[in-house]
């Protein structure tokens, strides 16, 4: 995803501008990193000045929801389960590894249709018109999110590990996918299985979305 940051011109910074108040020439410089910086403080987000996928949702939710290139599945949804990949804090890991992951265990794909890293960007996993691999007995008709992380550094461990960046674009994904699937509930993984997936209460913490 592209980074919107000191010395970037264009539509999108002129979208950012006029955002913030801030007259919309289309260059982004001091005046808009000193004023995006205050954005991210009063948001909860690292204060670096730099628009990326978690200030974008926060600041810009439709052109944040496009660059995912997130589309309706042709499938039947009814659940949104939000998992984690119960790897260790502090670490990010490529969609490639965790599909090579998933593969390893016989899945066909990456079983979930989003991940999210640290730093907040949110790609695309497993085709959404797919079934995913994520959940027994819910697959066919749910979309699998996970934020990378889920374990503490001993990698066993269960703990949110969750970034603000991570919290931000993981709240900002899960309403737009709401907009795409209105009847859809938001549940954890932990809610389907015995385990505590993902690492924290889903259910409750995105009930009013």
């Amino acid at each position: 995803m592209t980074l919107y940051k000191l010395g970037s011109r264009g539509e999108v910074v002129k979208q950012i501008q006029k955002a913030l108040k801030l007259y919309a020439d289309g260059y982004f410089g001091p005046l808009t990193e000193e004023r995006v910086k205050e954005f991210q403080t009063a948001n909860g987000l690292k204060e670096d000045g730099i628009v990326g996928p978690a200030t974008l949702a926060k600041l810009l939710p439709k052109v944040a929801t496009t660059t995912l290139r997130l589309k309706k599945s042709k499938r039947t949804i009814n659940e949104i389960i939000v998992h984690c990949t119960a790897t260790p804090e502090g670490h990010d890991y490529s969609i490639a590894e965790i599909r090579r992951w998933h593969k390893n265990r016989g899945f066909s794909d990456i079983g979930y249709h989003y991940a999210i890293h640290p730093n907040g960007t949110v790609e695309n996993g497993r085709d959404v018109d797919i079934s995913g691999a994520h959940c027994t007995g819910h697959n066919s008709h749910s979309i699998g999110v996970a934020y990378i992380g889920g374990c503490a550094s001993d990698g066993k461990t269960p703990k949110d590990t969750r970034t603000q960046d991570q919290k931000a674009s993981l709240a900002s994904l899960l309403i737009d996918l709401r907009k795409l699937y209105p009847t859809a509930k938001i549940h954890g993984h932990r809610d389907f299985a015995n385990k505590a997936c993902p690492s924290f209460d889903a259910t409750t913490e995105y009930r009013k979305l």
